[in-house]
């Protein structure tokens, strides 16, 4: 009996119209729309250029595919600045012009809010929200990275058809979809000096002292992964080294000459992970040398610097620059005297809690992870900050009128969730609690456009900042003020 094939469908000449969420492009054909992604090893996919098709998913509104061939470049475009572009999955809108990035983000947002939360936009003369804050660095923006070490390079094409005995091992990023896959780095523009350099190092000490790396399938071999901060404020450098095996001579050498080799580094740690996967928050760190934790500077209102202590676990914000213009924005919307109680909902370590309190009363910070909630009572003691509480646990659990009673009712809340937004429940003690302002800052407008709308019975919006934080990607911040309704 003969097997049936499967026909591939394919689409000729099709215009790409727009983008759409997570990054995808989008085309309108007569037969519906069109999710379009690139394949790898084309430069990406932009609105107004000219495509091939080839369908990969039907669904009953839309189908998926990937682009096979670009027949015309759209004028939309700008020549990618990294040798890596196409096949690493970061950055990838590089090849779209700034000014139409945040074009795009900036209608991703309006959509969001207006078609999912059914939100009445404030308008601001021709505008319908305040226009994107543009980040003003657009590379080597970020205080850290994460570089995985396999043993299973990413192989071209050319590499695949040799004959020749081809090194597996590499040091970088996964490639999209092929979580055994990893692309070995060159030069990244993510992060400044000296990132490159240390990852280079490494990597030509694995080759040197023929150090094994870590299988994602088989589940075997010595290091898992290389963790670069770089406090860009002070200075600090701060390097992790997550191995699969015991403390031996081997780790000790290679974080020895690792140390001899760069100096500057003031905090280097090791994580021993012997877990198939390599997730470390559970996991102790183990300080070799320097300090355990950098120290990131933020200026305040009065001008004083607020110093906060990172540690390996730490989160703090990845752009630390664009976020102390984040963060001024939810603190002048916070519209504080010196008097009001501020809820910090989803604090992490208090950045925002703390960057706040001296304009306050009183602030009290909510967090689900019990070390970030360690980490903002550190901070607020090294900041010399009194008047800011943290407490850690379930939201959804915390936040009750039991808590209300013994700690009063917030004035003000503001809150940063994760990308999955305010948990329902989370929304109903707020519109019990019924603050006179919320300030919520999002890193994802879907979730953030469902939340307004559960909130749209007591509050109104009264104003909307999107904010670029990560240039060169599909991401992007927003800020929205919502006042009480009388």
């Amino acid at each position: 009996m003969r097997k049936r094939t499967h026909k591939i469908e394919r689409l000729s000449a099709v215009r790409i119209d727009d983008v759409a969420a997570e990054g995808k492009c989008l085309a309108r054909t007569p037969d519906g729309v069109v999710f379009v992604e690139p394949r790898s090893g084309l430069p990406g996919v932009a609105p107004g250029d000219v495509v091939d098709l080839r369908i990969m998913n039907t669904k009953k509104q839309f189908r998926e595919a990937v682009a096979d061939q670009i027949l015309e470049f759209s004028a939309l475009r700008t020549e990618p600045f990294c040798e890596h572009f196409g096949v690493c999955g970061g950055c990838k809108w590089q090849h779209i012009r700034l000014d139409e990035q945040l074009r795009f983000k900036q209608q991703q947002v309006i959509d969001h809010l207006t078609r999912i939360g059914k939100v009445t936009l404030p308008g601001f003369g021709d505008a319908e929200i305040r226009p994107i804050l543009a980040a003003e660095q657009t590379r080597y923006y970020r205080n850290k990275l994460e570089f995985t070490c396999a043993d299973g390079r990413w192989l071209t094409e050319t590499e695949v058809q040799t004959d020749a005995k081809i090194d597996q091992r590499a040091i970088g990023f996964h490639v999209p979809k092929r979580f055994d896959k990893v692309l070995p780095i060159q030069h990244c523009y993510l992060q400044p000096d000296p990132s490159n350099a240390v990852r280079l190092w490494l990597t030509d000490y694995v080759m040197r002292e023929d150090l094994t790396l870590y299988n994602l399938k088989s589940h075997v071999g010595f290091l898992r992964t290389l963790i670069i901060r770089t406090a860009i404020s002070t200075g600090q450098l701060m390097v992790t080294l997550q191995v699969a095996h015991p403390y031996s001579d081997t780790l000790e050498k290679l974080l020895s000459l690792l140390y001899a080799a760069f100096p500057e580094i003031t905090s280097l740690n090791y994580i021993v992970n012997q877990k198939l996967n390599d997730t470390y928050a559970d996991l102790e760190v183990v300080n070799w040398a320097g300090k355990p934790y950098i120290e990131e500077q933020m200026p305040d209102a009065d001008g004083r610097f607020l110093t906060f202590r990172v540690g390996p676990k730490s989160f703090y914000q990845t752009n630390a620059q664009q976020a102390h213009e984040l963060y001024k924005i939810a603190r002048d919307w916070a519209g504080l005297t010196g008097r009001e109680r501020v809820y910090d909902l989803y604090t992490g370590t208090g950045t925002i809690a703390l960057f706040v309190a001296r304009k306050a009363g009183q602030v009290i910070g909510i967090e689900y992870v019990e070390s970030a909630v360690q980490d903002a009572r550190v901070n607020a003691e090294v900041n010399g900050i009194t008047n800011a509480s943290f407490f850690a646990g379930d939201m959804r659990k915390l936040l009750t009128a039991d808590f209300f009673a013994q700690h009063g009712k917030p004035d003000v809340v503001i809150t940063d969730p994760p990308r999955a937004g305010m948990d329902e429940a989370v929304v109903q003690q707020l519109l019990v609690a019924a603050p006179a302002r919320i300030v919520y800052v999002s890193c994802n407008t879907a979730t953030q456009a469902r939340d307004l709308n559960w909130l749209s019975a007591q509050y109104a919006v009264a104003d909307v900042q999107p904010v670029d934080m990560f240039p060169h990607t599909h991401h992007v911040e927003n800020v929205v003020l919502l006042v009480k309704k009388p």
